[in-house]
Parts: structure tokens; C-alpha cells; sequence
């Protein structure tokens, strides 16, 4: 997206024709401060209400379209109340669906890890403005996510049909919790930090933005990353287990084990060791689980790199 820069290719005003009547304004610090600033302070005002106003509402859309996609994604995971599901969707030869399939879950788990990455986020303000940045990586992550609903291919052979027995209730019980869970976790840290309004809405009123305290507030003090563990929890929980459905579970399952890590270092360089205590105590997905040798020794070989350097 080009952010609009109004007024940019204007030098001259209609009355000093050949004198410049705009000038560069300066660092001024604003985490979405414009580039150009014209002498008439009208002018000025109006210009800064309008980017104001459109960084309100790409931030509200940008949100109204990744609550769209959540809801759309409940009803395809779990086959209800959607035109395409899961186990509904188009079908096409196994090695096609699966070729499809794949292609559509790399796409999806490379801008969601890509644009999360504080080098590319680093290099992406310098064309987006901070404020938005967060919205615009919710935007890109549900326009992919919107993509792998419309394009998937169903993959119909059973692995397990649990309905109509105990196991398969347990299973629906368990797949909605899985979305509670999720929800209720982004309302823990700051739900509408997460997904980009906060900062509009920061950006809209003319304030500052305050950088984010570590907190460990209800399910994070029984593992590190239950928005993931809801993620997981519903993606499993299938009374009625296809091929393709399996697939999905397992790629989608493996890319959270993958983003954790990436995640987990972004992690430790903003909080440093009191995020090390916390990796140390709490554990990352299932709760009460201990930490292994293997997981201990990789800190510890971390933590020497990082010294090292």
C-alpha cells in the first residue's frame, strides 16, 4: 500500500509562482509523522486531520477484515455454516490438492513470519508508516488467510469418525474450547494492540505510543503462548479426521513450532532475561510440562551466543 503524501510534488504555490511555498519538515519524532509541512498553517492542520483520519480507517478495516476471516476460519476448520470447508471444498487429484495445499500453507506461514521479523519491519517503515504497520500486517495475513479458504482442496479419505460416540463429544467440546481459549488470550495481553487499532487510535488523538510491559496475566502463567495453544487445540479436535483435515493439522502445528522459535528470540532481545526466567518456568504450549535436557541445553548455548557477540 502507498501511503498518501499530499501535496508532495507541489513546489510552487498559485500565487508565488516560482518561489517555494513548501518546505521539508524536519525528524520531528512522531512515530507517524508526515514528511512536508506547508507554511500556511491551515493547510497544515487539515492535512495532518486527514492522514489522522485515513490511518483511523484503514486501521478499522484492516481489523473488520482479519474479524472476518477468524469467524470464516471457525466455520471452515470445523465444517459449519460455510461455503467452503475444510472436507468441502474443491476437489482436485491427490497430488494436485496436496501440491495446492502445501503451496497455500507456505504462502501464508512466509508473510505471517516474514513481516513479523523486526529486520523486515524495520526495512517495511520506511514505506508504511509505523503507525499502520501492525495493521497492515493483519491485513496481508488475512488477505493469505482469506486465499488458503478460497483455494483449498478437500481431501475426503477418512483417518478416524469419532461422531456419535464419547471420544467425538470430547472432540467438539474441545475444539470450541480451543477458539475460547485463543480469544480470550489476545483480551489478556491487548487485544487491540495486537491487531493494529490501538495504534491508530493512538495516532488519531495526537499521543505517542507507550512501549508494551512484560505481563504474564491468566493462561500465560500456564504456558507462554496459549493464543498458539488455542490454535492447536481446535485444529486437532475433529471428530471426524480426513486426510486433507490431517494435513492441515500437522503443516499448521509444525509452522507454530517454527514461529515460536523465530518469536521467542524477538522475545529475549526486548526483555531480555526476565523473559529467559519466564522460558524457564513456564512452559511453551502444553501446561505443567516440564522442560527437557535437550530445550535447557539449547538456552544455555544461546544465551553464550548472544554473550559472544
Amino acid at each position: 500500500m502507498v501511503w498518501p503524501r499530499f501535496m508532495a510534488n507541489a513546489s510552487t504555490g498559485p500565487a508565488n509562482k516560482g518561489k517555494n511555498w513548501l518546505k521539508r519538515k524536519g525528524n520531528s519524532g512522531h512515530y507517524c509523522a508526515g514528511t512536508i509541512q506547508p507554511f500556511n498553517l491551515n493547510n497544515q492542520i487539515m492535512e495532518d486531520a486527514v492522514k489522522r483520519v485515513l490511518a483511523l480507517i484503514y486501521g478499522v478495516a484492516a481489523y473488520l477484515f482479519f474479524l472476518g476471516t477468524l469467524a470464516y476460519a471457525v466455520g471452515f476448520v470445523g465444517n459449519i455454516g460455510v461455503p467452503k470447508s475444510i472436507d468441502s471444498a474443491t476437489r482436485s487429484s491427490l497430488g494436485v490438492a496436496i501440491a495446492i495445499n502445501a503451496l497455500l500453507l507456505a504462502g501464508f506461514a512466509i508473510q505471517h513470519s516474514v513481516m513479523a521479523r523486526q529486520g523486515f519491519k524495520r526495512m517495511w517503515t520506511r514505506i508504511v508508516p509505523k503507525c499502520v504497520e501492525r495493521s497492515t500486517y493483519v491485513f496481508a495475513a488475512s488477505l493469505a488467510l482469506a486465499q488458503l479458504f478460497w483455494q483449498w482442496r478437500a481431501i475426503t479419505d477418512t483417518v478416524w469418525d469419532l461422531r456419535g460416540s464419547v471420544a467425538g463429544t470430547i472432540l467438539t467440546i474441545s475444539f470450541w474450547m480451543g477458539w475460547a481459549v485463543l480469544l480470550v488470550s489476545t483480551y489478556l495481553v491487548n487485544h487491540f494492540e495486537l491487531f493494529g487499532l490501538e495504534q491508530v487510535w493512538t495516532y488519531f488523538r495526537g499521543r505517542e505510543p507507550q512501549p508494551a510491559s512484560f505481563r504474564t496475566p491468566g493462561f500465560y502463567r500456564v504456558v507462554r503462548h496459549p493464543i498458539y495453544a488455542g490454535f492447536v487445540i481446535a485444529f486437532w479436535s475433529a471428530p471426524v479426521m480426513t486426510v486433507g483435515h490431517l494435513i492441515f493439522s500437522i503443516a499448521t502445528t509444525g509452522y507454530i513450532l517454527v514461529g515460536i522459535a523465530f518469536e521467542e528470540r524477538d522475545l529475549i532481545t526486548f526483555y531480555g532475561q526476565t523473559y529467559r526466567e519466564y522460558r524457564q518456568h513456564v512452559p511453551m504450549l502444553v501446561p505443567f510440562l516440564k522442560r527437557g535436557k535437550a530445550s535447557a541445553e539449547l538456552e544455555v548455548a544461546e544465551v553464550r551466543e548472544e554473550t559472544a557477540s
